[in-house]
């Protein structure tokens, strides 16, 4: 992969663990989304559905689809939010509470896994490339008018 772009090596990566991550959770009748829904989901407070999107990259219809089918496997419920009326917080059921631990240790397990065939400095590394290429894009310092070669 050396002579890869960047992006294209993110690309290819997430790919795969997504693929790995959805194989996984088609044992148990599931996707990765509701896999990072569950996860994603406070499992005591509940969660304002509007936090939900952003916090798992997913855009709203997508969200939606989602937490639908959610609730209808009896994983989730919604109750009104008392601090917004317009609002909605979903809550994880018993039997969500249940999948969301199962969820959980499949991606221990990844992480885990992975660990055992990286250095603690590789590691590091990797968490320090990935922070420095968010800022980046954080900063909107990458596409500046002065690199912008569109006029």
């Amino acid at each position: 992969m050396k002579d890869k772009t960047i992006d294209y090596i993110l690309r290819a990566t997430w790919q795969a663990v997504a693929r790995m991550y959805n194989e996984e959770a088609a044992k148990y009748g599931a996707t990765m989304a509701t896999g990072f829904a569950l996860l994603s989901i406070d499992k005591e407070e509940g969660t304002p559905s509007t936090t939900l999107g952003p916090r798992m990259g997913m855009e709203a219809t997508s969200l939606t689809r989602t937490l639908k089918s959610m609730e209808e496997k009896g994983l989730i419920y919604r109750k009104k939010n008392p601090n917004d009326g317009r609002g909605v917080l979903i809550y994880l059921t018993d039997f969500g509470k249940e999948k969301r631990e199962l969820s959980k240790n499949t991606v221990l397990r990844f992480n885990d896994m992975i660990k055992q065939h990286i250095t603690d400095e590789q590691f590091s590394h990797f968490i320090e490339v990935t922070e420095i290429i968010n800022n980046l894009i954080a900063e909107k310092s990458i596409y500046t008018d002065q690199h912008n070669h569109s006029n």
